[in-house]
């Protein structure tokens, strides 16, 4: 440990600050100067011409090199500053001849650009700098930078070597705005791509294979291993740096929960995994304002943050849609976007766990919100990749459907999404086709069945009344709910409006449910042959009343008590398992009648 002498007082200390920031001041307007008179090196803009190179160079290192609980002040510090400098580096695209400058392409860290306080190397100390930690990132430029045989313009080595960085093998590169640089120049165009994943932050070079520069590759000497102190391990107390003690939540981190619209499951499970120094964000609390579908339980988290001008601007703009379509579907694409970037400025750097409903995934891992966190997904319904391949797969089967084809996810949103959820330590969901999709990493949540006091009428002889609980739309299974019941006399309640043909039940003994009509009140079974289904509100209320279900595996309930499951599209399956409850209905009735 390095220990200052005894005579060193902290106004020395104070005046050596001083004038080490007056050295940089002179050094900073030396280099401004001479930027302005020669103009070196350029911000290079991003693109995505080389994007399919191959990949000619890539560096990976780890965003923490200790378990200690103390050093999470600095670590998350760090990785916030590199969430935030990626940002301007990820797809950047050098053309041959020009120079790479660090400092150019990001320009001066401030906390306005988003930068937070974060450990920085200066005179033998890590301390809490803004925007401190950056140079894992040079450092990892560097180090790619060498193996891509690029010409090394500007480097400048660390005067210590922090333990686990590249400084250990003479691979760093450290900065200081704007006079201490990093800059390098290839005879090629070559690409940058940066990336942080839950515990590395990676560079990778593209270019052309074997187009590389001519210069020979530079090699630096290995360097000592020097002891670097920190706060915690320095024993001067009467540093004027000296942060002090801290409460145990900035050290240890804590989990933000990012939640939409309720669901009475995912309530439930955050109930149960969340801590008491744990960040919820809501759009609105529910239970206050009298919204019962915001109604998440706010109690026991120490922050909560609400987002009411988002829920009104929302409402607002849903009034003027229409109930279903395409244009329905890109504003709460839209929204949900929107929510997203206002959840993720909401998001303290402390912040070391995400657990985010599905809707905002594809945004937080655009924007790099979700690098050097680890996530866990509340999924509300199927990804996006598969269920557009199974409402194309609808379509083939059903071209003269209205409804099936009214709308697609752009495919960069499907993209991101896909990667995110590939990343995801786990994934959480009632639903059980969801959650067989990822079967070494899911958690299969109970489905919460209401409290249902309402009896069923007993009905005078026998009958037959089959319950469709949804819309008339191709992708709740009306087709082959309709194929299924062709030729049987039957008496179908369809709760929801036509969207496809008006003359879609033409020969069928059909009845809408009223407002305010018990839909179950006279139900002999509830179907939905759905081909896609997320939240089967609806069936769960049938089973809460006793009143048999048949439904495909795309509602998700798995095997519950009191359902019968069919693949969707199997229609055959579907008359059979129809005619076997109706059947034992009029049995039963009959039976019943008999005593």
């Amino acid at each position: 440990m390095i220990q200052e002498p005894d005579h060193v007082n902290p106004t020395a200390r104070i005046v050596a600050a001083l004038l080490f920031r007056s050295k940089a001041t002179v050094l900073q307007m030396r280099r401004a100067a001479r930027e302005f008179s020669i103009n070196e090196a350029k911000q290079a803009p991003c693109g995505d011409r080389l994007i399919g190179h191959p990949i000619i160079a890539e560096s990976r290192t780890p965003l923490r090199t200790t378990d200690d609980d103390q050093e999470t002040l600095f670590v998350s510090g760090k990785i916030q500053n590199l969430r935030v400098a990626i940002r301007k580096l990820n797809g950047v695209e050098v053309r041959a001849g020009d120079v790479f400058s660090f400092w150019k392409q990001l320009g001066r860290t401030s906390r306005r650009k988003g930068y937070v306080p974060g450990r920085e190397l200066r005179e033998g100390c890590l301390i809490l700098t803004i925007g401190g930690g950056l140079c894992q990132l040079p450092n990892a430029l560097y180090d790619a930078a060498l193996q891509a045989d690029l010409q090394i313009v500007e480097r400048h080595a660390h005067s210590r070597v922090v333990p686990g960085s590249l400084a250990e093998i003479g691979r760093d590169a450290t900065v200081f705005w704007n006079y201490v640089d990093l800059r390098f120049k290839s005879t090629h165009a070559f690409r940058i791509e940066a990336e942080l994943t839950s515990d590395e932050l990676i560079v990778r070079f593209r270019g052309e294979v074997g187009a590389r520069s001519s210069l020979r590759r530079s090699t630096t000497p290995a360097v000592r291993h020097d002891n670097v102190n920190n706060c915690f391990t320095c024993e001067a107390q009467d540093c004027f740096r000296h942060i002090g003690p801290t409460p145990s939540r900035s050290y240890a981190g804590r989990t933000a929960y990012l939640v939409d619209e309720y669901w009475p499951e995912f309530d439930r499970y955050i109930a149960a995994t969340k801590l008491a120094v744990d960040l919820l964000c809501i759009p609105v609390d529910g239970n206050r304002f009298g919204k019962v579908n915001y109604r998440w339980t706010t109690e026991g988290f120490e922050t909560v943050k609400q987002n009411r001008l988002f829920v009104f601007q929302r409402s607002i703009n849903s009034r003027r849609l229409a109930s279903h379509g395409a244009t329905r579907q890109r504003a709460l694409l839209a929204a949900n976007e929107n929510l997203a970037q206002r959840y993720a400025a909401q998001l303290d750097y402390d912040v070391t766990h995400i657990t985010t409903m599905q809707q905002f995934l594809p945004y937080l891992w655009r924007d790099g919100h979700l690098g050097g966190r680890t996530f866990d997904v509340l999924m509300t319904s199927l990804p996006l990749a598969i269920l557009q391949s199974r409402l194309d797969k609808a379509v083939a089967m059903h071209p003269e459907s209205t409804t099936l084809n009214d709308f697609r996810a752009d495919r960069r949103i499907i993209e991101m999404e896909t990667e995110a959820l590939r990343h995801a330590r786990t994934i959480i969901t009632p639903h059980s086709e969801i959650a067989a999709l990822y079967p070494y990493k899911s958690v299969l949540l109970d489905w919460c069945i209401p409290n249902q006091h309402v009896k069923r009428a007993t009905c005078a002889g026998p009958t037959t009344n089959l319950v469709f609980p949804a819309t008339t739309v191709g992708r709740k299974g009306a087709y082959e709910l309709r194929a299924a019941l062709r030729n049987l006399d039957v008496q179908i309640t369809v709760n929801g409006p036509i969207l496809e043909d008006t003359n879609f039940w033409d020969g069928f003994r059909i009845e809408r449910t009223a407002p305010g009509v018990d839909w179950l009140s006279d139900a002999t079974v509830v179907v939905l042959p759905a081909v896609v289904e997320h939240q089967p509100r609806r069936l769960l209320e049938a089973v809460a009343r006793g009143v048999p279900v048949i439904a495909s595996k795309a509602c998700g309930l798995g095997r519950m008590e009191g359902v019968v499951e069919i693949d969707s599209g199997d229609i055959e399956s579907l008359r059979y398992e129809i005619e076997n409850v109706l059947l034992r209905s009029v049995q039963d009735e009959r039976a019943r009648l008999a005593r």
